[in-house]
């Protein structure tokens, strides 16, 4: 009986033995079923959400009567914009797409300003409002688009024209029994035939009133036959007798400054300057390492303030004609990485201050390069400072800030 039993125990385990075969063969084509659907939802997903795009900003215009710099609108991407002259910018002169697709700032607009309203005329001359220009009435004395030059209150008596030299005999000749009568060039006829004179021909006057070219830069003086040109001080005739070049009192040692300033050669004179580090605030402290650069020193650890102020401050002096032509690249900052460090991969500019922020935009020109550019063309004489800072980031985390603290010499005169 034990033999009987151990036989149908075998059996029963050969029976248990293909029932979980069975089960696991079901179990397993179940598995393969269950991740064969798995897998075609999958796919079927992803190819129905796309790839999302490259984070963006809509499109920006350039005001009406104004000016947009800047064609790039992808996140940390800045636009900026400038009024054209006679205007004057409200909103937002800069503006920066965000990472959910929307710009800061508010939308700028143009508004026309009064061209009076800045007091154009100096030395008590009253201003007269145009169409987009303005003219001045200037009082005895004074002379010039802004009353700025004095004007000579006696010409000098070798160009009065009753002067003997204004005025000449003809030279005549009997041709065929009539009498022929010419003047020198420069003189003309006045009077009747028979009782003729050569008078000096005032070619200053005579060019302006016809519109014709302009016969000096500066100043024209009439002289028996002819003109010269005259330069205001501080500058030379050049050799073609009309145009007028700045003198650099600088290099020529003609200044008065002290031995702590430094000349810097303007139009028509030199300023002294003396450029100086800000006074030490709390952790932050600057020490002059040459006449135009001050450099921070090193900050502890935990001050963030410290980490946040300029690295560098560094001095730059430009002296500017008037009324230049815009836009104008007047001056460039760039990033230079030490040697065996890696240099920063994203660089941020602004306008970090100044007295007339609205007549410069600052852009980007290349990947390690930004632009200080006039806008808005100046009217001297003026001085303009403006202060333009360069932040460095790397992997997206600040680095350091670079301060350029520019002053903008305006010359009174064009040239």
């Amino acid at each position: 009986q034990s033999c009987l039993s151990r036989q149908q125990l075998l059996a029963a385990i050969r029976q248990m033995q293909q029932l979980l075969k069975g089960q696991e063969t079901r179990f397993s084509e179940g598995l393969r079923a269950v991740r064969s659907r798995l897998s075609t939802i999958h796919a079927s997903l992803t190819k129905a959400a796309p790839e999302p795009p490259a984070a963006s900003c809509p499109a920006l215009q350039a005001p009406a009567d104004g000016r947009k710099f800047g064609s790039k609108y992808l996140v940390d991407h800045e636009v900026h914009f400038a009024c054209d002259p006679g205007f004057q910018l409200l909103g937002s002169s800069t503006r920066m797409c965000q990472a959910n697709g929307s710009w800061t700032g508010q939308e700028p607009r143009c508004a026309e300003i009064s061209e009076c309203s800045s007091s154009p005329c100096q030395n008590g001359g009253t201003c007269l409002e145009g169409l987009s220009h303005f003219k001045c009435l200037c009082p005895p004395q004074w002379t010039g688009t802004a009353c700025q030059y004095q004007a000579q209150t006696a010409r000098p008596t070798w160009s009065v024209t009753d002067d003997p030299a204004f005025s000449r005999q003809p030279r005549c000749a009997q041709i065929a029994q009539t009498q022929q009568c010419s003047c020198d060039p420069g003189f003309h006829m006045s009077g009747t035939a028979s009782n003729g004179i050569c008078q000096d021909l005032n070619e200053c006057e005579v060019y302006q009133q016809e519109g014709g070219p302009r016969l000096c830069a500066h100043a024209c003086i009439n002289i028996p036959g002819s003109f010269r040109c005259s330069c205001p001080a501080g500058y030379v005739l050049l050799g073609d007798g009309k145009s007028c070049e700045d003198i650099d009192e600088c290099s020529l040692s003609q200044d008065n400054c002290t031995s702590g300033s430094t000349c810097i050669n303007t139009g028509g004179g030199f300023q002294c300057v003396t450029p100086q580090c800000p006074p030490a605030a709390g952790n932050i402290s600057y020490v002059k390492t040459s006449p135009f650069q001050c450099e921070r020193n090193p900050c502890p650890m935990e001050s963030r303030s410290c980490h946040q102020a300029p690295k560098t401050i560094s001095f730059h002096y430009l002296p500017l004609p008037s009324k230049l032509r815009t836009p104008a690249p007047l001056f460039r900052m760039a990033t230079a990485a030490a040697p065996g460090r890696p240099g920063p991969d994203s660089l941020r500019f602004g306008i970090a201050g100044g007295n007339n922020r609205g007549h410069f935009v600052v852009q980007r020109s290349d990947r390690h390069t930004g632009e200080l550019i006039l806008v808005q063309s100046l009217r001297g004489p003026r001085t303009i400072h403006v202060d333009v800072d360069m932040a460095e980031y790397l992997d997206r985390v600040f680095q350091a800030k670079h301060l350029s603290k520019i002053t903008v010499f305006v010359s009174p005169y064009e040239f």
